[in-house]
């Protein structure tokens, strides 16, 4: 498999790659061997590839595994996606949106997602508690789940994520062993799940919502950035909100400069 083969799918199928969907073909295909491995795949496991596109990676994971379910959001691509995997018992094609598709039971993800879905992904990911997932994603987008406090990429994902997983930065993927080529690079990130979170939480629902919330004012002192979110999400008058936040535990630092566990300390004080 190669760029000459995508080429001619694309030719003989008249599909023009949509950039709105992320759509950048994977040629390299010695790095699916590497994406199983990641993910310690064993024949009792059923495996989610979501925007399975043509699907070769799908059908090298069908040998790996119990069973594929391979999600394509374009319908144009679900035709050729089902074509391609004919023959295949162990693979159910599901076209639809991953996010808002049921899908069957499974344990592990290993994909190759468009970049547009990676933050919306990562979070459907902490709600489903999978065994492991191994992806290959944007650079950039990988570095800001693995940031440490205080740096620039710090935000709430990487806060809410690795509250949660493990997540590892593996093998570099530069962009020109993909077609079309992007303008970014990627690399493979595994996530998989601790036995406890970092820490606890009264509230997991709160804690999500408010360090959301203070990352989108991540320059304001936490009292100040604070008020809004206890009038909008807790429904408090103004006075009662600035109350409240005048009384909140780091109020003079910043969203940017607290660790992981202070987000933690702080939901506990505020949500209580």
């Amino acid at each position: 498999m190669g760029s000459d083969e995508i080429k001619q799918l694309l030719r003989n199928f008249r599909i023009v790659p949509n950039k709105l969907l992320g759509q950048n073909f994977l040629v390299e295909e010695s790095l699916y061997s590497k994406l199983c491995e990641y993910a310690m795949l064993s024949k009792d496991d059923v495996v989610v590839d979501v925007g399975a596109g043509f699907g070769f990676l799908t059908r090298f994971l069908a040998k790996k595994c119990k069973a594929v379910i391979a999600v394509e959001k374009d319908s144009r691509l679900a035709v050729v996606l089902r074509e391609q995997v004919k023959g295949y018992e162990n693979i159910t094609v599901v076209e639809g949106d991953i996010l808002g598709t049921k899908l069957p039971e499974f344990d592990k993800v290993v994909a190759i997602p468009p970049y547009y879905l990676s933050s919306r992904l990562i979070s459907w990911l902490l709600e489903l508690k999978t065994k492991c997932s191994v992806l290959i994603l944007q650079r950039e987008f990988a570095d800001k789940l693995v940031a440490a406090a205080g740096s620039e990429n710090y935000g709430w994902l990487a806060v809410v994520a690795s509250r949660e997983m493990n997540v590892e930065l593996l093998d570099a993927v530069p962009n020109f062993l993909f077609y079309p080529q992007p303008e970014v690079d990627s690399v493979v990130v595994r996530l998989t799940y601790k036995t406890e979170p970092m820490f606890k939480v009264k509230n997991e629902v709160f804690f999500k919502q408010m360090v959301r919330w203070l990352f989108t004012k991540r320059n304001k002192k936490i009292r100040t950035a604070l008020a809004p979110f206890l009038r909008t999400i807790c429904r408090l008058n103004k006075q009662e909100a600035k109350d409240r936040a005048s009384k909140a535990p780091f109020g003079d630092k910043r969203a940017r400069e607290l660790y992981q566990r202070e987000f933690g300390d702080l939901t506990d004080a505020i949500g209580s």
